[in-house]
């Protein structure tokens, strides 16, 4: 297991990175804020349940037993919006929603979540949260409307640094006349005629946005967390008001770390709907494939804003198809199907595969710094290469390299959920894509390999050079020896 001191986290709540020691030995109790299911979700969305994957992952491999949480959230005036648009019920938008983020998730091969909470399913231990507030007296009620009182919470603006006397009534907060001081927050409102509603102490109405999450945190994982994730744009006011109402509800610690991944751009911009430019993670999938997706998330550290261009995706494209080129270099060798077992394993790669783990246990440690874990594995992948022993006679020591480079590659890239994908199919996926984007005719190339290679059968070298340029200008690597195709599109 690593141990307390190895891993450090930044916490938000601190503002510094700190050693992660859970609140129970050897446990962790993790909870991420997940999507408000009224369509399909944005690249955006997707950047936390790929990162917080990889914290999960790594925390496991560490020997801790973890209690991932990750929620929907199934009643929210968007989703009563879209049942209106739709002619529908909210509970059918919002489980239909549900089923189609969870065809990109099992998309994604990410792993699965321990428990995935609807707010519909908490609806009694909700009620009874915000009763022992209004119990304690740090809420009140006006109208059928129960509101948190922040007066009454000493620490309000802990977590995001805001000061009570900095922060304008209105600005990011509806003012509401029943309120007793205007940054007060809803818990509980009456329901609108034709909206969804369950019965309460203070009449027919639906939870305020904040509750739910601790509602379903404190019921599933009690009254202190280890991990609680998400977007940082939920650091105000969501994440704020569940301090506040966790808190004020136990008077103990809601939750020792908080982590927060940064936004995604688009080429330099912000992803909006004024601007046309917000991209769904199903149709990023469907045009650069999952894999690409996952290995743009996790090529910039979570905390920093990652920056998509067409730059960015090709040199995705262009170094997942080095690594699986090398994956399948090996696997080349391991179908000899000779029984040596990594009993003679080249020097050189056993040297840079001892030297790459240790300087990715040291990343991932320092709060996660994926960029720093994928360097390593190119480093490992570039002394493989160099060896190329795929060109040459395979022997017990060719094999039993191969296969340990092979084995090491898909290990840590099962803690990113990358990496294990067949190597031939994901090669030929990725070409498909760059084919159609550079509008390569496969015809012609077919035609110029042909010639090139009738050239070099006759010795005709001027020509066959010639040919080799033809082909390096429309976008084909030429892979000369190689068991396989002769041929591969540059990215």
């Amino acid at each position: 297991m690593t141990q307390a001191s190895e891993l450090k986290i930044y916490n938000t709540l601190s503002k510094k990175v700190e050693p992660f020691i859970p609140t129970e030995e050897g446990k962790v109790k993790m909870y991420v804020c997940g999507p408000t299911v009224y369509d399909l979700l944005h690249i955006g969305n997707f950047r936390g349940p790929i990162f917080f994957n990889l914290v999960r992952n790594w925390l496991d491999k560490n020997g801790f037993e973890v209690t991932y949480v990750y929620n929907y959230t199934d009643v929210d005036d968007k989703i009563i919006k879209r049942s209106i648009e739709e002619g529908t019920s909210s509970l059918d938008v919002s489980e239909k929603y549900i089923a189609e983020f969870q065809k990109d998730f099992q998309r994604l091969k990410l792993t699965a979540h321990d428990h995935n909470p609807k707010v519909t399913e908490f609806m009694d231990e909700i009620i009874k949260f915000v009763n022992d507030l209004v119990e304690k007296g740090t809420a009140y009620v006006v109208d059928g409307e129960v509101f948190y009182s922040i007066d009454k919470f000493e620490n309000y603006g802990k977590l995001s640094g805001k000061k009570l006397d900095e922060l304008e009534a209105g600005s990011r907060v509806e003012v509401d006349q029943k309120k007793q001081n205007p940054l007060d927050f809803v818990l509980w409102k009456p329901a609108k005629e034709g909206e969804p509603f369950w019965e309460s102490p203070w009449g027919k109405g639906r939870p305020g946005w904040h509750i739910e999450c601790s509602a379903m945190i404190q019921s599933l994982l009690g009254d202190t967390i280890d991990i609680h994730g998400g977007g940082i744009d939920l650091i105000f006011p969501h994440h704020e008001n569940e301090i506040a109402q966790g808190e004020g509800r136990t008077c103990s610690c809601y939750c020792k770390y908080w982590m927060h991944n940064d936004f995604i751009n688009l080429k330099d911009q912000k992803m909006s709907k004024s601007l046309g430019n917000v991209i769904k993670g199903r149709d990023f999938m469907n045009e650069f494939g999952p894999e690409v997706m996952k290995f743009v998330m996790l090529s910039s550290h979570y905390r920093a804003i990652l920056n998509i261009t067409d730059d960015k995706i090709k040199d995705a494209m262009s170094g997942l198809a080095r690594i699986y080129q090398s994956l399948n270099n090996a696997k080349l060798i391991l179908e000899e199907n000779l029984n040596f077992n990594e009993k003679v394993i080249n020097p050189k790669i056993k040297d840079e595969i001892e030297k790459q783990s240790k300087i990715i246990n040291q990343t991932l440690n320092n709060d996660f710094n994926t960029g720093g874990a994928l360097a390593g594995v190119f480093e490992v992948v570039r002394a493989f290469n160099s060896l190329n022993l795929h060109k040459k006679k395979v022997t017990e020591a060719s094999f039993s390299t191969a296969q340990r480079f092979y084995n090491w590659v898909r290990e840590i890239g099962s803690l990113m959920s990358l990496f294990n994908e067949d190597p031939v199919e994901f090669i030929e996926s990725l070409e498909k894509i760059a084919i159609k984007k550079r509008n390569i005719d496969l015809e012609e190339v077919e035609k110029l390999v042909a010639e090139r290679e009738k050239a070099r059968d006759e010795k005709n070298w001027a020509q066959a050079d010639e040919l080799r340029d033809k082909l390096d200008s429309l976008g084909i690597e030429l892979q000369d020896g190689a068991k396989s195709k002769s041929w591969t599109v540059k990215f």
